[in-house]
């Protein structure tokens, strides 16, 4: 039968050419990553296509993509690369097999966008970042001419056989695979002096201890959280797709700008030799949805900011200072703006050096991050920071105000049910009702909790540590058989009680009353 035998013909070329296209997908994103290892790891097409995305993706998307994957997003995106990159790679290949120039064409397209996405980067090094995609890009365009001429071949009746073409495809996947290996090896030795720099790296003692935890400052209480977050499990949110591993033996700060007299910069041991405070500060980022997870306590060491802006020459607007707004800049290029005067007025600021009694983690901005208690992480705590510099609100817009976020962004009084669990079944009879409320610099004074439409009652209080840090409550309640929602909601220190007004957490974080609702059998 004709019809079915050009049909068969059809599909076995469009498979040998989908065959072809993986290949010299897979090639290109190999030796490009390679290339990558050599020049700029952070250069890798995929890390710069996708930081370009993140960068252009809408600031509701993007909180979509916070809240519903957690910290699992940026593995989702990268996952979501490779899946579009795979599809065009079958598309090219198919049409590489009956129109190659137009397939190859394909193929340096994906070096053009690679090169063009590493070139826009804020980190970008300069025109070498292109080298990684225009090398995949080329190496991917040499395995599908070579695959699909040769695939063609035994129609003409001369070339390789299909098993000559499935040999070829085979030594092809063993050269990417391998070069793909040499390229993470090679980054992996590049950040071997990173890591080696912070596993050496040995904290002095503060000059400023933090004061000693107050006893029942932590519940013994099931499922609450534990009032000091260990570093592994403190959140991270962020826009890195690939953690920056810095050598603490290269880092600089450089400070400067508006109204600075005296510009300085600084090395790690210079910033180790000043006397360093000790605290403990609860961080919160603004994408936190109300009752969610993004929210840690820890032990940070650090040197006083105010201290070395001072020093500087700079003073705060209320004071005659010139500039409002310290914009910190990140080894990546992401950039943050904080209020002069809120880190000025007196509150424990700090560039920290280490989080609960160990250098910072990379993770979390080793070797140095920012942190100012009471705003939100995206006003204040730039992590893996190298620059300081000092400007106004008018002036310049850092990253986030760009995509719609605030300028100014005081953290809000929130409190959260840790246990019961929502949807949980308790069994009837005495039940505690715990969790954590905070409202950084103000401290919390009370929290009341509300079962179904009955009065407010007020919890017990765990014992404040420092009006810098979230509060432990505990709630004595006697479940019936039912369903009931229970809500709780808390008083900062300077009297104002959680609003139950619902706001998204664009643009300066989210507001209302954490519940959750249970079954008692």
């Amino acid at each position: 039968m004709p019809g079915v035998s050009s049909f068969r013909s059809t599909l076995s070329s469009a498979g040998l050419g989908a065959t072809a296209g993986l290949l010299a997908a897979g090639t290109a994103l190999a030796v490009a990553e390679l290339v990558a290892a050599l020049v700029r790891p952070a250069a890798g097409p995929v890390t710069v296509v996708g930081g370009a995305v993140i960068d252009r993706t809408p600031a509701a998307l993007k909180d979509y993509a916070i809240r519903t994957f957690g910290e699992n997003d940026k593995t989702v995106l990268q996952l979501g690369i490779l899946a579009v990159l795979a599809l065009f790679a079958v598309a090219v290949g198919v049409l590489a097999r009956y129109r190659r120039r137009a397939g190859l064409a394909g193929v340096l397209l994906f070096g053009v966008v690679g090169a063009l996405a590493a070139l826009s980067r804020p980190d970008s090094a300069g025109p070498g970042d292109a080298l990684p995609s225009v090398a995949g890009a080329v190496a991917g365009a040499g395995v599908l001419h070579l695959l699909t001429t040769r695939a063609a071949a035994p129609a003409a009746g001369s070339g390789w056989s299909r098993r000559g073409f499935l040999t070829a495809a085979a030594v092809t996947a063993g050269g990417a695979a391998a070069a793909g290996a040499l390229g993470r090896f090679l980054a992996g030795r590049r950040g071997r002096g990173a890591v080696a720099s912070r596993d050496d790296l040995r904290l002095p003692a503060p000059a400023s201890p933090a004061p000693a935890l107050p006893r029942g400052a932590q519940l013994k209480v099931p499922g609450i959280s534990a009032f000091t977050t260990s570093n592994r499990d403190f959140y991270r949110v962020d826009t890195a797709l690939v953690v920056p591993r810095v050598d603490a033996d290269g880092w600089r700060l450089r400070l400067h700008g508006k109204g600075v007299t005296r510009p300085l910069s600084y090395t790690l041991d210079q910033l180790l030799a000043r006397p360093l405070i000790e605290r403990d500060i609860t961080l919160t980022c603004v994408s936190n949805e109300v009752g969610g997870p993004y929210a840690g306590n820890a032990r940070w060491l650090g040197v006083p900011l105010a201290g070395l802006l001072r020093e500087a020459g700079v003073r705060p607007p209320s004071r005659g200072g010139r500039a409002d707004q310290l914009v910190a800049r990140s080894v990546d290029g992401m950039t943050l703006g904080s209020p002069v005067e809120e880190v000025m007025d007196g509150r424990d600021a700090m560039l920290a050096v280490g989080m609960n009694g160990e250098p910072l983690p990379f993770d979390h901005g080793f070797p140095v991050r920012m942190l100012v208690p009471g705003l939100y992480g995206f006003v204040s705590a730039c992590k893996w920071i190298t620059d300081i510099e000092l400007t106004t609100f008018d002036a310049y817009d850092p990253y986030w105000v760009k995509r719609g976020w605030a300028r100014r962004a005081p953290v809000k009084t929130q409190s959260r049910i840790d246990t019961p669990r929502p949807f949980g079944r308790p069994a009837a009879g005495p039940v505690t009702v715990a969790g954590v409320a905070w409202a950084q610099h103000r401290g919390i004074s009370r929290v009341e909790v509300r079962v179904d439409d009955g009065p407010w009652r007020e919890a017990d209080l765990a014992a404040a540590d420092t009006a810098d840090t979230w509060r432990q409550w505990s709630f004595p309640w006697r479940a019936t058989p039912g369903g009931h929602t229970i809500t709780v909601r808390a008083t900062d220190g300077t009297g104002a009680t959680q609003t139950e007004e619902r706001t998204r957490t664009i643009p300066d974080g989210a507001s209302g009353r954490h519940s959750v609702f249970v079954t008692v059998p």
